[in-house]
C-alpha cells in the first residue's frame, strides 16, 4: 500500500510539473521530448563533460605523461575500469554534488574537475593522479568536445530517426497515390496535371537529400589550450607533438579535428548543422502549407475521431490542426536555428562568453523540430485523396490541354499556335466540346488529330506516375 501511495504522489508531482512549466517543451509536449533530456539537460552536459575529462586523463596515461613521484604511473585494467565508472555511474543524484560544488566555485567546468578529484580520492591508487585532471585544458577544451559529442549523439539517435519517419511516410504516400491524377496550381491558378503521389515524392526527395547531408556532417572539436597555441602543453612537455596528439584524441572520439582556433572552437560546423536543419524545417513547412491548402479546397479528406472537437462553437469543423501545429513548431525551431547560425560563428578577440548561454539551447531547437515532425506525421496519417473532388476539378478545366495542343501544332507547322490557344482559352471557360471543336478544325494528320481528340486532362500527367514510384 505504501508503494502505491508513493507512486500516486510521484505521478501527482509529475502532472503538476508539466502544468507549471514555462516552456511547452517541458509542459504540454513533455511526453514527446523526454528523450532529449539525455542529451541536452544540465545533467547531460555534466555527464558529457565528465566523459571528456576522463577520456583525456586516460589518454595522458596512455602517453606516459602522468607521473607518480619521479616515475611514470602505470595503471592496471582494474584502475582504468574505476575511471570509466566515474562516468558510467554518474546519475542525476550525483549531479547534485556537482551543483553543490558550483555554488562555491561559481564555475561549472571547474566544479566537474573538483567532482572527479573527489572520486579519485576514494581510490588509493588513483588519488595520486588527480592533479592531471583538466591538465593543460581551458574550460572550452572540455566544453566544445562535450557539446560536439552531445550533438552527434542527439543527431544520430533522435533527429535522424525522426526524419526517417517523415521520409518513410512521404514515400508511402508517393507509392500509394502514384497514379491519382490532379490539377497542379502555379501562382494559385490551375496548371498542367500531375499526380498526388508525385507531389509527395518531390518533398520526399528533397528531405532525403538534406537528411543525408545532415547524417554525414561531423562536428569539429579542438583541444589546444587557453588561446589555441598549446602554450601550457609545450612548456610542460616540449618534446611531444601536441597538434598530432590533439588530433588523435579528438578523432578517437569520432569528431573532426580543427587545428586553427582561438580559445574557442569557432562553431562553424554547428552553424552548418543548423543551416541543414533550417532547410529541412523550411521544406516541411512548405509541405504543411500545401497539404493545408489542399484540405481547404477539399482535395484531401481528414479522418475524424468521434470524441474530438474541431471548434468550440461550430460542431461541424474538422480543422487541419496537425499541419498548423507542425508549421508553428518548425517556425520556432528555425528562429533558434537562424540565431545559432548568425551568433555562434562570431566571438570577440580570442573569446567572449556570449556563445555559452546560446549553446545551452540546442535541446530547445531540436525539441520544437521533433514536435513539429511528429505533428506532421500524425496529420499525414489522417488524410486521404477526395477522388470525386479531384476528378471533377480535372473535368472542369479542359483549358489545361492548351499546352499539349499548341506543342503538336508547332510540331506540324500550324501557324501561331500559342497565339491561337491564348485567344481561345485565356480567361475563358473551356469545355470538352469547345476544345474538341477547335481541334477538329486544325490541319493535322488524322492519327495525330485522333490522339488529341481522345486526350483528357486526367490522362495528361507526363511521367508523374513513374516518378512517384521511383522514389
Amino acid at each position: 500500500m505504501l508503494i502505491f501511495r508513493r507512486l500516486y504522489k510521484f505521478s501527482s508531482q509529475l502532472r503538476e510539473s508539466t502544468l507549471t512549466a514555462i516552456s511547452p517543451l517541458d509542459g504540454r509536449y513533455a511526453s514527446q521530448t523526454t528523450a532529449i533530456k539525455d542529451y541536452f539537460s544540465e545533467y547531460a552536459l555534466m555527464k558529457y563533460r565528465i566523459k571528456v575529462e576522463i577520456e583525456w586523463l586516460k589518454f595522458l596515461h596512455s602517453k606516459n605523461m602522468i607521473k607518480q613521484g619521479n616515475s611514470v604511473l602505470n595503471l592496471t585494467a582494474l584502475d582504468l575500469t574505476y575511471l570509466d565508472l566515474i562516468y558510467d555511474k554518474f546519475d542525476v543524484t550525483k549531479s547534485f554534488r556537482v551543483k553543490q560544488i558550483e555554488s562555491t566555485t561559481n564555475h561549472d567546468v571547474k566544479s566537474i574537475e573538483y567532482y572527479i578529484k573527489e572520486e579519485l580520492d576514494k581510490n588509493p591508487v588513483l588519488h595520486s593522479m588527480k592533479e592531471y585532471v583538466h591538465f593543460c585544458c581551458t574550460s572550452e577544451d572540455i566544453n566544445n568536445i562535450a557539446y560536439s559529442l552531445m550533438m552527434t549523439d542527439a543527431k544520430n539517435n533522435l533527429l535522424m530517426k525522426s526524419l526517417e519517419g517523415v521520409i518513410n511516410k512521404l514515400v508511402q504516400l508517393s507509392h500509394d497515390h502514384h497514379n491519382v491524377p490532379m490539377l497542379s496550381r502555379t501562382h494559385g491558378q490551375v496548371a498542367s496535371p500531375t499526380t498526388v503521389g508525385k507531389e509527395f515524392a518531390n518533398f520526399a526527395y528533397r528531405i532525403k537529400n538534406h537528411s543525408e547531408l545532415l547524417r554525414n556532417l561531423k562536428f569539429e572539436a579542438k583541444l589546444n589550450g587557453a588561446v589555441g597555441n598549446y602554450n601550457a602543453h609545450l612548456l610542460a612537455y616540449p618534446n611531444y607533438d601536441w597538434p598530432n596528439l590533439s588530433k588523435q584524441f579528438i578523432e578517437e572520439l569520432k569528431l573532426k579535428h580543427n587545428p586553427f582556433t582561438t580559445q574557442i572552437e569557432p562553431h562553424d560546423s554547428v552553424a552548418l548543422y543548423y543551416s541543414y536543419l533550417n532547410i529541412i524545417n523550411s521544406i516541411l513547412t512548405g509541405l504543411s502549407r500545401d497539404v493545408w491548402s489542399y484540405i481547404s479546397i477539399n482535395y484531401f479528406e481528414q479522418k475524424t475521431i468521434k470524441s474530438e472537437v474541431g471548434s468550440s462553437t461550430m460542431p461541424h469543423k474538422v480543422n487541419p490542426i496537425d499541419f498548423e501545429n507542425c508549421e508553428g513548431n518548425l517556425g520556432l525551431s528555425n528562429s533558434l536555428a537562424q540565431h545559432f547560425m548568425n551568433k555562434l560563428v562570431i566571438s570577440r578577440y580570442q573569446r567572449d562568453l556570449s556563445d555559452s548561454t546560446v549553446m545551452r539551447n540546442h535541446g530547445v531547437c531540436l525539441g520544437y523540430a521533433l514536435v513539429g515532425y511528429r505533428s506532421l506525421i500524425k496529420g499525414l496519417d489522417k488524410i486521404s485523396p477526395n477522388y470525386n473532388t479531384i476528378l471533377n476539378d480535372l473535368e472542369n478545366h479542359w483549358e489545361v490541354l492548351a499546352e499539349p495542343i499548341q506543342q503538336i501544332m508547332r510540331q506540324y507547322g500550324v501557324p501561331n499556335p500559342y497565339e491561337q490557344l491564348k485567344e481561345l482559352t485565356r480567361g475563358q471557360k473551356i469545355t470538352k466540346d469547345s476544345l474538341r471543336e477547335f481541334i477538329s478544325k486544325l490541319t493535322l494528320p488524322d492519327e495525330v488529330k485522333k490522339k488529341l481528340l481522345t486526350l483528357e486532362p486526367k490522362d495528361y500527367i507526363g511521367n508523374a506516375d513513374k516518378m512517384a514510384r521511383l522514389i
